[in-house]
């Protein structure tokens, strides 16, 4: 049997510890690497600094197994590994829709000096096309050795189940320049491969494009429905039983139909944003100018929420108690970036209201983004003495809420369905103003 390639991971946030955990899992030697002491610190404790379902129980797990480690030393990490998978962060740049490579260039020239020996290094970071190429002309000027190769592998984790899109994804992508780079990439991905997962062999533009093109596609079927929801609300129309009848065409499907306040997080708005910056860098921003429309109507949803809460407190949120359900920009997440959640609870905070949020994981990373609001530790809490309710995250205890139960603790039986997840006449038939985002 051939022996497994002993594998580093550069940048131990939400990817790259993601990553690390699971290819343990998957029976690798693996070393975490990141310039964060405190990032270290944790995962060596055993702790995962965000929250996500299952990642805990696998790191404490495989903690005291000798197959994981975690250092802030490069060179210890170049010395040990055969192949180098690096997944940093590519946030928007501050007041651009571009991405930022700083992290991305900063892991490949901190990296290449301590290549001594023939190694592969994999990007695994969602970046703009013809950032390999760069990476790769680092690695030639910097590493010491020959036959330092570049691979490019993007990632579709999805927050909530990326141990799950770890384990077992739906596909792989290989962006290489030699038969001998898709071998090494073969050998560390085996035990996911001989599972049955397909494997796409392509190039470096290719294998950089599919990650955003991925996210614009999905990102646009979400807000297609929004701009639904919008005619629906002119016409009395029901978004919901809308995207019921159309997803039932196999060519549509029903999954991403959902309307309500739209996306967030910290993938589809920047890497769109992104994608848009870089087709106007290669002057074919008309391609995708679209995106711009999808951006826009995702933003739209945020602020027509806010007003069917002003429908519901007769035109004024000042003096006011709100209580606001959810703060993560989805379920199954402690993740507050760009969370139109927070947002919405925010913009109702600066319009006078007391705002009361209440998350089951997101209330500490929430607070950190907007202290002025106030943080609860349970439904109830949030609940009691409310004149609007808001749900805005659809955690599973929030669907779960019963409207008569709940009717003793507020002051006033309003609520706004921001994710359309609640039924209207079970709501309305206990003595509540129900509101919702293209419904009537």
């Amino acid at each position: 049997m051939t022996q497994r390639p002993r594998l580093s991971v550069i940048g131990t946030g939400y990817l790259g510890a993601t990553h690390a955990v699971c290819m343990v899992e998957l029976g690798f030697e693996v070393i975490g690497v990141d310039v964060d002491h405190a990032k270290i610190d944790s995962l060596r404790a055993g702790r995962i600094p965000f929250f996500e379902p299952g990642l805990p129980e696998l790191l404490a797990k495989h903690m005291n197994s000798g197959a994981l480690r975690f250092t802030t030393d490069y060179a210890e990490a170049a010395e040990f590994a055969d192949v180098h998978f690096i997944c940093v962060g590519t946030p928007q740049k501050q007041g651009q829709y571009a991405a930022d490579l700083t992290y991305v260039e900063s892991a490949f020239r901190t990296l290449a000096p301590h290549l001594k020996r023939r190694t592969l290094v994999v990007g695994k970071s969602t970046v703009p096309a013809g950032t390999a190429v760069q990476m790769e002309q680092v690695l030639t000027e910097l590493a010491p050795a020959d036959g330092v190769e570049l691979a490019w592998n993007p990632e579709f984790l999805r927050e909530g189940f990326a141990v799950e899109d770890t384990l077992r994804p739906d596909r792989l992508v290989f962006g290489v320049h030699s038969d001998w780079a898709e071998q090494q990439l073969r050998a560390a991905f085996a035990p996911v491969i001989e599972s049955g997962t397909p494997v796409i062999v392509t190039d470096f533009a290719t294998a950089e494009l599919v990650k955003v093109a991925a996210n614009s596609f999905l990102a646009t079927k979400i807000s297609f429905i929004n701009a639904m929801a919008e005619v629906c609300e002119a016409t009395g129309a029901d978004v919901t039983q809308l995207a019921d009848a159309i997803g039932h065409d196999a060519r549509i499907g029903r999954r991403f139909l959902n309307a309500g306040l739209g996306f967030g997080g910290g993938c589809l708005p920047k890497d769109i944003r992104a994608f848009i910056a870089r087709a106007g860098e290669l002057g074919v921003d008309q391609a995708v100018s679209f995106l711009r429309d999808v951006d826009e109507i995702n933003l739209r949803r945020r602020a027509r929420t806010l007003e069917l809460g002003l429908d519901l407190l007769d035109g004024s949120y000042r003096g006011t108690r709100v209580a606001v359900l959810g703060a993560a920009f989805k379920p199954n997440s402690d993740d507050v970036r760009d969370s139109p959640a927070l947002d919405v609870a925010a913009a109702v905070g600066r319009r006078g209201a007391d705002v009361v949020v209440f998350d089951p994981e997101a209330n500490e990373t929430a607070r950190k983004h907007a202290p002025e609001l106030n943080y609860v530790g349970s439904l109830n809490e949030a609940l009691t003495g409310a004149d609007l309710v808001m749900l805005l995250t659809e955690w599973q205890e929030f669907r779960n809420m019963d409207p008569q139960a709940v009717s003793s603790l507020v002051r006033h039986q309003n609520i706004v369905d921001g994710r359309n997840v609640l039924v209207p006449a079970q709501w309305r038939d206990a003595g509540w103003h129900y509101r919702a985002l293209g419904r009537p």
